[in-house]
């Protein structure tokens, strides 16, 4: 499937396994707001970028509140639950897998480069990628930018590049890109979702890009 050279990886739900904690967290501040929680289920199906859309759609009303203060919340209870997520098992063996084929890797998060820093050593998967790109605020607002400045920085040729992420804005920042896409629906958007892009490569797991 992959004959890219290089690859692109998003982070969060995509190698880092974490959308347990995404939804506690949404939950944790829901609850606080007595609002109605998500099940994992519905918070896939409402979850998108930019995230503020997202939190509005589930109730939270930035006329009454300040969306700054309600970002640094999430990453605050985000931070704490951190710890217990991991990155996925089958993207170890990917990682692997790509390195010995001599592919070059990459992160491109939506995640503060700092966090995203420190969360890559402490996997142990910092040797894998030429660069780990995060965003300098905690909003979780587009990657186009980075990705556009890592194409340039390291010389890469777009349409040797594949992309693999989880949601519709991977799909998106590809698409602005130039590069191949794979959509992995084992993260923060469910595989309906991913279809409706039009993407040509959904599945479900990264053990189906190990298969092919």
């Amino acid at each position: 499937m992959i004959d890219s050279k290089a690859i692109i990886w998003d982070y969060n739900g995509t190698l880092l396994d974490d959308l347990s904690i995404g939804v506690q967290c949404i939950n944790t501040m829901l609850t606080k707001r007595e609002l109605p929680l998500l099940s994992k289920d519905q918070y896939r199906e409402v979850f998108t970028f930019p995230v503020k859309k997202y939190y509005e759609t589930v109730g939270f009303n930035f006329n009454k509140e300040d969306w700054d203060i309600t970002a640094k919340e999430f990453i605050s209870l985000y931070t704490s639950l951190l710890p217990d997520s991991n990155i996925f098992p089958e993207a170890i063996q990917l990682l692997s897998q790509f390195k010995s084929l001599g592919k070059k890797q990459f992160i491109l998060s939506a995640m503060e480069q700092n966090m995203l820093n420190k969360s890559v050593k402490t996997e142990n998967i910092s040797t894998f990628f030429s660069e780990v790109s995060g965003i300098d605020n905690i909003y979780a607002s587009s990657k186009i930018e980075n990705g556009k400045k890592m194409i340039e920085k390291h010389q890469l040729a777009a349409n040797e590049v594949c992309l693999l992420g989880d949601t519709v804005h991977d799909y998106e920042v590809s698409q602005e890109l130039g590069c191949q896409c794979i959509l992995i629906a084992a993260g923060h958007q469910s595989i309906e979702k991913l279809k409706q892009t039009g993407c040509p490569n959904v599945v479900n797991h990264l053990n189906d890009i190990i298969k092919n």
